[in-house]
């Protein structure tokens, strides 16, 4: 029996290490609060669940879900993005529903780039979300780590790739908002990558999974640029809508890369079932509780970032997200800090799990209740949970 060697070299997904840790203390009847993992524990909205009852109830002779999706999701998902972004997306062409995000970032390396390619390289920045440069090594690509900037606002310096590796690179993944720093990229930023990328027959992906959890202006798309070619915009459920279990989300943009995502999404059954797909549609056409999630986050950030401040945890991350970024004590040591942090009770992610340029800082992500922040900021403060 063979095994892909790659497998190996990846190990275990970063952030598998915070899973344990909790679950040890829990083993050991210690109390945690678990800032370490980005998964929402806001209730995911009643009308979202009956939609999705309602849809069970309906079909009864379950049927296989087209890759494509539902009319009626692919006509919510660009009525969204025409309300949220003034953006025109033809559904017949731009866009895909997918399984969450995740999947379909995975996916995309895979479909451009491989062993032996012509471009053969893939950008990342560092620190960044593990799923692009994971998917790329599994895919037979190189990658290049493009550090983001604290001075430049967390961005990455697109001046620093050479000509040379201009004509290697298949795909520059960006995220913004940014996790783990939550920092955005402007439209300004947006537009000048964009042209490169064109130029250069480069993909432009752009993880956009916290684009409606933001603190001041509204984050821009990638979507917005004026002109899309090459472009591709990852969205989800999950965060905006609190539904990280229904996997439920899309990706928009050149309808020649939509075109070629079509046809290679059936192979995989890369599609979410009809009844999360009911329930999507429910959650696409409503903002009221879009904003009320919002409030409730902005709400746990007034408690922690004073809390983290006065600890010796300076905040220094940007505006959005429903992460904190925060630097890791006098000492810099960010694994060390989490474990300080973690025998108060406070599960935190150390910045190096999410490559060289997290070291020395600390990722919380702000899904505890609001209860459990304010026990939270107690415990920093020097009072036990």
């Amino acid at each position: 029996m063979q095994i892909h060697p790659i497998v190996e070299q990846l190990g275990a997904y970063p952030l598998n290490a915070l899973a344990d840790a909790r679950a040890e203390r829990l083993q050991r009847g210690e109390p945690v609060i678990d800032f370490g993992i980005g998964e929402p524990h806001e209730p995911t909205p009643q009308f979202i669940r009956d939609a999705l009852i309602a849809s069970v109830t309906e079909e009864q002779n379950s049927r296989y879900p087209s890759a494509t999706g539902t009319a009626e999701l692919r006509e919510a998902i660009a009525g969204w993005a025409r309300r949220r972004y003034g953006v025109v997306i033809d559904p017949s062409i731009e866009l895909l529903p997918t399984l969450g995000s995740k999947e379909a970032i995975f996916h995309l390396a895979a479909m451009l780039c491989w062993a032996g390619a012509e471009r053969n390289l893939i950008a990342v920045t560092t620190p960044g979300y593990p799923v692009p440069a994971r998917s790329a090594l599994l895919a037979g690509a190189e990658l290049l780590e493009l550090p983001l900037d604290r001075q430049a606002g967390w961005l990455p310096d697109i001046d620093s790739i050479t000509d040379e590796q201009w004509r290697r690179l298949a795909i520059i993944w960006i995220t913004s908002p940014n996790s783990p720093t939550g920092s955005v990229a402007s439209l300004e930023f947006y537009e000048q990558l964009a042209e490169r990328c064109r130029r250069n027959g480069v993909v432009l992906a752009s993880d956009e999974a916290y684009s409606e959890i933001y603190f001041d202006e509204p984050p821009p798309s990638v979507l917005q640029v004026s002109d899309p070619t090459h472009v591709l915009a990852f969205s989800t459920l999950s965060k905006r809508s609190s539904m990280p279990g229904y996997r439920s989300g899309a990706v928009c943009g050149d309808p020649l890369l939509i075109g070629a995502m079509r046809q290679l999404r059936p192979t995989i059954g890369l599609a979410p079932q009809h009844f999360v797909q009911a329930a999507s549609v429910a959650a696409w056409n409503d903002q009221q509780h879009v904003d009320q999630m919002r409030a409730r986050y902005a709400a746990k950030r007034k408690i922690m970032i004073p809390a983290l401040d006065g600890a010796g945890y300076r905040s220094v991350g940007g505006p959005a997200s429903f992460y904190l970024w925060c630097e890791a004590g006098s000492d810099g040591d960010d694994q060390a800090a989490a474990a300080r942090l973690l025998e108060k009770g406070l599960l935190v992610a150390p910045g190096s799990l999410f490559g060289s340029g997290g070291e020395g800082y600390l990722r919380l992500a702000l899904v505890p209740t609001l209860e459990q922040c304010e026990q939270a900021a107690a415990a920093l403060n020097g009072q036990g949970l």
